[in-house]
């Protein structure tokens, strides 16, 4: 078959080159445009644009599917359209244009997790079980009928981004599989069933750390942003990323206090205690906690 891929993050890489080593032709790799990264702000290409263009694949760079790309995309007359984490809206009359629609490889057990956090509000709501689903893109957010898909464990100390990428090799291979299906005309789909659940974007808000709660719910949490947006918690009045914690189990001191038992550096919650594994202090780079706690010479603060 004719296909227009369109992805934008690393976690779409593999299923572009799983297509690509297919007997599928891509027409076209869309992805959003070049954004501004780093303190220098240097306009840099998306990880599937350059990946795209290494590939020899002609590349649409756009934000917006609108005229503009829905005409670039017409003319390749695409028998399918495939979207893994493109971060964009397909609408009519785009949604109808290729001769089979539209499929979505999400990282989630649908309909659980429908939007643009699935892995990661598993991670921070505790979920056992996570999984990615091909389905057909309809109107309404994540909600068309599933051709395939698969489940695995969460894992008690995976990050979303440990997770999101063993989910991103899995799911290239789901999606294949899919197409060759959608190709041989043998593709059945099932009716998305049982409780619909939300997964909007990551904001700030979710990446700092109360400590007056549990310390499960906290340790899901910091899980769940890892890496991005990151977690994060003040310690005069300064961030402080927390790049990787772990539990302290039966270690118990008020929440927020930060002290030092041994060489591990605590951090006290409504119930058990976490250690502080890896930090990095606003303007600095990483570094054990150990070795921060050392340079504040305190024996005790409070974080908020």
């Amino acid at each position: 078959m004719k296909l227009v891929f369109a992805g934008t993050p690393d976690v779409a890489i593999p299923s572009l080159t799983a297509l690509a080593a297919t007997e599928h032709t891509i027409e076209a790799v869309i992805t959003r445009a070049d954004a501004p990264l780093g303190r220098k702000r240097v306009l840099t290409p998306s990880p599937v644009a350059r990946t795209a263009e290494e590939l020899g694949y002609s590349v649409i760079k756009t934000n917006r599917l609108g005229d503009e790309a829905t005409a670039e995309i017409a003319a390749l007359r695409p028998d399918l359209g495939v979207i893994v984490a493109y971060g964009g809206i397909v609408r009519e009359p785009l949604l109808s244009l290729p001769r089979l629609g539209w499929i979505n490889l999400h990282f989630s057990l649908l309909p659980r997790w429908r939007g643009a956090s699935p892995v990661q509000r598993a991670v921070m709501s505790g979920d056992v079980d996570t999984g990615a689903a091909v389905f057909q893109l309809v109107r309404e957010l994540d909600a068309g009928a599933v051709f395939g898909s698969f489940s695995q464990p969460v894992g008690a100390h995976s990050t979303s981004g440990m997770l999101l990428e063993s989910l991103s090799h899995s799911g290239a291979d789901l999606l294949v599989r899919v197409v060759d299906e959608l190709a041989a005309g043998t593709a059945r789909s099932v009716e998305q069933s049982g409780e619909v659940t939300l997964a909007p974007k990551l904001t700030m808000d979710d990446a700092r750390v109360d400590w007056n709660r549990p310390a499960v719910e906290i340790y899901n949490q910091i899980r769940g942003v890892t890496p991005e947006p990151g977690a994060f918690t003040l310690v005069d009045d300064a961030r402080l990323k927390l790049l990787e914690v772990a539990p302290a189990y039966g270690a118990q001191i008020p929440a927020g206090a930060i002290l030092q038992r041994d060489k591990h550096v605590l951090i006290g919650t409504q119930t058990d205690a976490l250690e502080l594994v890896s930090v990095q202090p606003a303007g600095k780079k990483a570094m054990n906690a150990l070795d921060w706690w050392r340079g504040l010479a305190a024996t005790e603060v409070v974080a908020s």
